[in-house]
Protein backbone atom coordinates (compact mmCIF):
# COMPACT_ATOMS: atom_id res chain seq x y z
CA UNK A 1 0.00 0.00 0.00
CA UNK A 2 0.68 3.48 -0.84
CA UNK A 3 3.25 5.35 1.87
CA UNK A 4 2.73 8.76 1.02
CA UNK A 5 5.75 9.92 4.05
CA UNK A 6 8.75 9.04 1.62
CA UNK A 7 7.53 10.23 -1.78
CA UNK A 8 10.07 12.41 -3.18
CA UNK A 9 9.67 13.80 -6.79
CA UNK A 10 13.09 15.02 -9.16
CA UNK A 11 12.63 16.08 -13.07
CA UNK A 12 15.74 14.69 -15.06
CA UNK A 13 18.44 15.83 -17.06
CA UNK A 14 16.16 18.67 -17.81
CA UNK A 15 16.90 22.44 -16.66
CA UNK A 16 14.15 24.65 -15.28
CA UNK A 17 13.81 26.12 -18.31
CA UNK A 18 13.53 23.17 -20.72
CA UNK A 19 10.57 22.13 -18.53
CA UNK A 20 9.01 25.19 -18.93
CA UNK A 21 8.56 25.00 -22.66
CA UNK A 22 7.99 21.40 -22.76
CA UNK A 23 5.22 21.96 -19.84
CA UNK A 24 3.27 25.01 -22.25
CA UNK A 25 3.37 22.60 -25.37
CA UNK A 26 1.72 19.71 -23.24
CA UNK A 27 -0.89 22.16 -21.91
CA UNK A 28 -1.79 22.93 -25.87
CA UNK A 29 -2.11 19.79 -27.05
CA UNK A 30 2.01 19.33 -27.95
CA UNK A 31 2.34 22.40 -29.80
CA UNK A 32 2.03 25.98 -30.17
CA UNK A 33 2.48 28.91 -31.83
CA UNK A 34 5.57 31.71 -31.15
CA UNK A 35 3.24 33.86 -29.40
CA UNK A 36 2.13 31.33 -27.06
CA UNK A 37 5.21 30.35 -26.17
CA UNK A 38 7.13 33.47 -26.00
CA UNK A 39 3.93 34.84 -23.38
CA UNK A 40 5.58 32.31 -21.35
CA UNK A 41 8.89 32.07 -21.45
CA UNK A 42 12.04 33.83 -23.38
CA UNK A 43 12.63 33.57 -26.95
CA UNK A 44 16.71 32.54 -25.31
CA UNK A 45 14.47 29.55 -24.27
CA UNK A 46 12.86 28.90 -27.39
CA UNK A 47 16.02 29.20 -29.67
CA UNK A 48 17.97 26.84 -27.34
CA UNK A 49 15.05 23.97 -26.99
CA UNK A 50 15.26 24.64 -30.53
CA UNK A 51 19.28 23.98 -31.21
CA UNK A 52 18.89 20.99 -28.74
CA UNK A 53 16.21 19.31 -30.25
CA UNK A 54 13.71 19.32 -27.33
CA UNK A 55 11.20 20.71 -29.27
CA UNK A 56 10.70 21.18 -33.25
CA UNK A 57 9.58 23.70 -35.54
CA UNK A 58 7.02 21.86 -37.80
CA UNK A 59 5.76 25.58 -40.24
CA UNK A 60 6.52 28.61 -39.49
CA UNK A 61 5.74 30.10 -36.06
CA UNK A 62 4.47 26.83 -35.23
CA UNK A 63 6.26 24.69 -32.66
CA UNK A 64 5.58 21.03 -31.46
CA UNK A 65 7.09 18.23 -28.79
CA UNK A 66 9.33 16.16 -30.75
CA UNK A 67 8.54 12.44 -31.33
CA UNK A 68 9.34 10.24 -28.17
CA UNK A 69 9.61 7.34 -26.31
CA UNK A 70 6.45 5.87 -24.56
CA UNK A 71 6.04 6.13 -21.19
CA UNK A 72 6.89 2.46 -20.67
CA UNK A 73 10.16 2.60 -22.32
CA UNK A 74 11.21 5.45 -20.09
CA UNK A 75 10.28 3.14 -17.18
CA UNK A 76 11.79 0.16 -18.21
CA UNK A 77 15.17 2.83 -18.85
CA UNK A 78 14.97 3.91 -15.37
CA UNK A 79 14.32 0.51 -14.29
CA UNK A 80 11.28 2.11 -12.46
CA UNK A 81 7.38 1.83 -13.45
CA UNK A 82 5.11 4.32 -14.73
CA UNK A 83 3.35 6.71 -12.87
CA UNK A 84 1.53 9.35 -11.95
CA UNK A 85 -0.72 11.16 -14.80
CA UNK A 86 1.72 8.85 -17.34
CA UNK A 87 -0.09 5.90 -15.56
CA UNK A 88 -3.45 7.70 -15.78
CA UNK A 89 -3.75 7.63 -19.26
CA UNK A 90 -2.23 4.36 -19.82
CA UNK A 91 -5.31 3.41 -17.75
CA UNK A 92 -7.56 5.24 -20.40
CA UNK A 93 -8.33 7.90 -17.65
CA UNK A 94 -8.92 11.71 -19.08
CA UNK A 95 -6.47 14.46 -17.73
CA UNK A 96 -6.53 18.33 -17.95
CA UNK A 97 -2.65 18.74 -18.30
CA UNK A 98 -0.64 15.42 -20.45
CA UNK A 99 2.59 15.15 -18.49
CA UNK A 100 5.61 16.97 -20.30
CA UNK A 101 8.08 14.16 -19.33
CA UNK A 102 6.83 10.52 -18.83
CA UNK A 103 6.11 10.58 -14.56
CA UNK A 104 7.66 7.28 -13.56
CA UNK A 105 8.12 6.01 -9.88
CA UNK A 106 11.22 3.89 -8.14
CA UNK A 107 11.75 2.01 -4.93
CA UNK A 108 13.04 4.27 -1.92
CA UNK A 109 16.33 4.41 -2.00
CA UNK A 110 17.05 3.30 -5.48
CA UNK A 111 19.49 5.57 -7.59
CA UNK A 112 18.25 6.59 -11.11
CA UNK A 113 20.22 5.73 -14.24
CA UNK A 114 22.29 8.49 -15.35
CA UNK A 115 22.00 7.17 -19.15
CA UNK A 116 18.11 6.47 -18.62
CA UNK A 117 15.48 8.32 -20.76
CA UNK A 118 14.15 11.92 -19.12
CA UNK A 119 11.74 12.02 -17.09
CA UNK A 120 10.18 12.88 -13.86
CA UNK A 121 11.10 10.67 -10.93
CA UNK A 122 9.52 9.70 -8.02
CA UNK A 123 10.52 7.80 -5.02
CA UNK A 124 8.10 5.52 -2.62
CA UNK A 125 6.46 2.04 -2.50
CA UNK A 126 3.66 1.72 -5.02
CA UNK A 127 1.04 -0.79 -5.71
CA UNK A 128 1.67 -2.11 -9.74
CA UNK A 129 0.32 -3.96 -12.55
CA UNK A 130 3.22 -4.95 -14.47
CA UNK A 131 5.14 -1.94 -15.77
CA UNK A 132 2.50 0.36 -14.52
CA UNK A 133 0.80 1.41 -11.26
CA UNK A 134 -2.44 0.21 -10.30
CA UNK A 135 -5.27 1.98 -11.29
CA UNK A 136 -6.51 2.78 -7.51
CA UNK A 137 -2.61 3.50 -6.82
CA UNK A 138 -2.47 5.90 -10.10
CA UNK A 139 -5.49 7.93 -8.33
CA UNK A 140 -3.65 8.30 -4.76
CA UNK A 141 -0.52 9.48 -6.26
CA UNK A 142 -2.39 12.16 -8.38
CA UNK A 143 -4.83 12.79 -5.93
CA UNK A 144 -1.27 13.84 -3.61
CA UNK A 145 0.61 15.89 -6.33
CA UNK A 146 -1.71 17.69 -8.48
CA UNK A 147 -3.62 20.77 -7.57
CA UNK A 148 -7.90 20.10 -6.94
CA UNK A 149 -8.93 20.54 -10.38
CA UNK A 150 -6.69 18.70 -11.74
CA UNK A 151 -7.09 15.23 -8.90
CA UNK A 152 -11.10 15.80 -9.07
CA UNK A 153 -11.00 15.24 -12.89
CA UNK A 154 -8.58 12.79 -13.56
CA UNK A 155 -10.34 11.02 -10.57
CA UNK A 156 -14.09 11.75 -11.94
CA UNK A 157 -13.03 10.16 -15.24
CA UNK A 158 -12.00 6.74 -13.67
CA UNK A 159 -14.87 6.83 -11.77
CA UNK A 160 -17.39 7.63 -14.67
CA UNK A 161 -15.37 4.84 -16.88
CA UNK A 162 -15.95 2.44 -14.45
CA UNK A 163 -10.93 2.21 -14.54
CA UNK A 164 -11.96 1.96 -10.93
CA UNK A 165 -14.96 0.67 -8.66
CA UNK A 166 -15.90 3.90 -5.73
CA UNK A 167 -15.85 1.58 -2.83
CA UNK A 168 -12.37 -0.30 -3.21
CA UNK A 169 -10.85 3.69 -3.94
CA UNK A 170 -12.80 4.49 -0.64
CA UNK A 171 -11.36 1.88 0.92
CA UNK A 172 -7.51 2.75 -0.28
CA UNK A 173 -7.79 6.32 0.64
CA UNK A 174 -9.16 5.17 4.40
CA UNK A 175 -5.79 3.09 4.77
CA UNK A 176 -3.75 5.59 4.18
CA UNK A 177 -1.08 6.93 6.63
CA UNK A 178 1.17 9.82 5.87
CA UNK A 179 1.02 13.70 5.93
CA UNK A 180 -1.40 14.16 2.58
CA UNK A 181 -4.05 11.20 3.73
CA UNK A 182 -6.54 13.94 5.35
CA UNK A 183 -6.37 15.79 1.96
CA UNK A 184 -6.48 12.52 -0.35
CA UNK A 185 -9.28 11.29 1.33
CA UNK A 186 -11.18 14.50 0.91
CA UNK A 187 -11.08 14.69 -2.33
CA UNK A 188 -11.89 10.62 -3.06
CA UNK A 189 -15.00 11.81 -1.40
CA UNK A 190 -15.82 14.72 -3.53
CA UNK A 191 -15.19 12.60 -6.79
CA UNK A 192 -18.35 11.99 -8.57
CA UNK A 193 -18.85 9.38 -11.22
CA UNK A 194 -21.48 11.64 -13.10
CA UNK A 195 -19.02 14.15 -14.36
CA UNK A 196 -18.61 14.04 -17.73
CA UNK A 197 -15.54 16.09 -19.17
CA UNK A 198 -12.41 17.12 -17.10
CA UNK A 199 -13.36 20.43 -17.91
CA UNK A 200 -16.22 19.85 -15.92
CA UNK A 201 -14.93 18.55 -13.19
CA UNK A 202 -12.47 21.56 -12.98
CA UNK A 203 -14.98 23.96 -12.97
CA UNK A 204 -16.77 22.26 -10.14
CA UNK A 205 -13.14 22.00 -7.97
CA UNK A 206 -13.45 26.22 -8.59
CA UNK A 207 -16.84 26.36 -6.56
CA UNK A 208 -15.56 23.93 -4.28
CA UNK A 209 -12.20 25.95 -3.53
CA UNK A 210 -14.33 29.11 -3.03
CA UNK A 211 -16.73 27.22 -0.54
CA UNK A 212 -19.66 27.93 -3.10
CA UNK A 213 -22.55 25.02 -2.15
CA UNK A 214 -25.36 23.14 -3.93
CA UNK A 215 -23.81 22.50 -7.56
CA UNK A 216 -24.47 18.55 -9.13
CA UNK A 217 -23.21 17.14 -11.89
CA UNK A 218 -24.89 16.63 -14.94
CA UNK A 219 -28.48 17.93 -13.92
CA UNK A 220 -31.56 17.01 -16.09
CA UNK A 221 -34.33 19.61 -17.04
CA UNK A 222 -37.00 17.61 -19.05
CA UNK A 223 -40.93 17.91 -19.82
CA UNK A 224 -42.72 16.74 -22.81
CA UNK A 225 -41.54 19.17 -25.33
CA UNK A 226 -37.66 19.51 -24.03
CA UNK A 227 -35.06 17.68 -22.61
CA UNK A 228 -31.23 19.27 -21.69
CA UNK A 229 -28.59 18.63 -19.35
CA UNK A 230 -26.62 20.86 -17.49
CA UNK A 231 -23.20 20.35 -17.00
CA UNK A 232 -23.23 21.61 -12.85
CA UNK A 233 -26.83 23.26 -12.07
CA UNK A 234 -28.61 24.37 -8.67
CA UNK A 235 -31.68 23.32 -8.45
CA UNK A 236 -33.22 25.49 -5.33
CA UNK A 237 -31.61 28.65 -7.65
CA UNK A 238 -32.47 26.92 -11.29
CA UNK A 239 -28.75 28.35 -12.22
CA UNK A 240 -27.15 26.05 -14.56
CA UNK A 241 -23.28 26.15 -15.38
CA UNK A 242 -21.80 25.07 -18.86
CA UNK A 243 -18.03 24.16 -19.21
CA UNK A 244 -17.88 25.31 -22.60
CA UNK A 245 -14.89 23.19 -25.34
CA UNK A 246 -14.51 24.97 -28.52
CA UNK A 247 -14.61 21.76 -30.90
CA UNK A 248 -18.46 21.15 -29.59
CA UNK A 249 -19.59 24.47 -30.72
CA UNK A 250 -17.10 24.95 -33.75
CA UNK A 251 -20.04 24.98 -36.65
CA UNK A 252 -23.03 26.55 -37.77
CA UNK A 253 -25.38 23.99 -37.14
CA UNK A 254 -23.42 23.58 -33.31
CA UNK A 255 -24.56 26.96 -33.04
CA UNK A 256 -27.95 27.07 -34.01
CA UNK A 257 -28.67 23.98 -31.97
CA UNK A 258 -26.61 25.33 -28.81
CA UNK A 259 -29.30 29.13 -29.12
CA UNK A 260 -32.10 27.27 -29.36
CA UNK A 261 -31.43 25.29 -26.24
CA UNK A 262 -30.32 27.92 -24.18
CA UNK A 263 -33.53 30.02 -25.35
CA UNK A 264 -35.37 26.83 -23.97
CA UNK A 265 -33.36 26.59 -20.80
CA UNK A 266 -34.34 30.22 -20.35
CA UNK A 267 -38.05 30.22 -20.73
CA UNK A 268 -37.90 27.17 -17.92
CA UNK A 269 -37.34 29.50 -15.65
CA UNK A 270 -33.36 28.45 -16.04
CA UNK A 271 -30.21 31.29 -15.77
CA UNK A 272 -27.10 29.55 -17.67
CA UNK A 273 -23.94 30.76 -17.13
CA UNK A 274 -20.96 29.47 -19.42
CA UNK A 275 -17.12 29.61 -18.99
CA UNK A 276 -14.46 28.73 -21.68
CA UNK A 277 -11.71 26.39 -21.03
CA UNK A 278 -9.89 30.05 -20.55
CA UNK A 279 -11.92 31.12 -18.02
CA UNK A 280 -11.84 28.01 -16.04
CA UNK A 281 -8.05 27.01 -16.20
CA UNK A 282 -6.79 31.01 -16.25
CA UNK A 283 -9.18 32.56 -14.41
CA UNK A 284 -10.53 30.59 -11.71
CA UNK A 285 -11.03 33.89 -9.32
CA UNK A 286 -13.33 35.29 -11.66
CA UNK A 287 -15.54 32.45 -12.47
CA UNK A 288 -15.52 31.59 -8.75
CA UNK A 289 -16.79 35.31 -8.20
CA UNK A 290 -19.17 35.47 -11.21
CA UNK A 291 -20.55 32.60 -9.61
CA UNK A 292 -21.39 33.95 -6.24
CA UNK A 293 -22.27 37.09 -7.72
CA UNK A 294 -24.93 35.23 -9.41
CA UNK A 295 -25.96 33.14 -7.06
CA UNK A 296 -25.94 35.23 -3.80
CA UNK A 297 -24.51 31.78 -2.10
CA UNK A 298 -22.29 32.82 1.28
CA UNK A 299 -19.18 31.44 1.23
CA UNK A 300 -18.68 28.62 2.82
CA UNK A 301 -16.07 28.81 6.15
CA UNK A 302 -14.14 25.25 5.16
CA UNK A 303 -12.40 25.10 2.30
CA UNK A 304 -10.38 22.46 0.60
CA UNK A 305 -6.73 21.34 1.44
CA UNK A 306 -4.57 22.33 -1.31
CA UNK A 307 -1.76 20.10 -2.55
CA UNK A 308 1.33 20.19 -0.61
Amino acid sequence: MDKPRGDRLESVTMGTDMADVLEVLGRRGGSASFGELRALVSARTIRKALATGTIHRVAKGVYALPESPSALTVARSQGGVVSHTSAALHWGMKVITPPPLPHVTLPPGKVRRRTGQPCILHWTEASVDGDVTTPIQTLLDCIRVLPLPEALAVTDSALHQGIVDQDDLFTAARKLRGPHRRRIQQVVGLADGRAESVLESALRAILLEAGIDGFVPQVAVRDAEFSARLDLGHWGLRIGLEAEGFEHHGTRQALVKDCRRHVNLSIRGWTVLRFSWEDIMYDPDWVAASVREATGLPTLTKRLLRAA
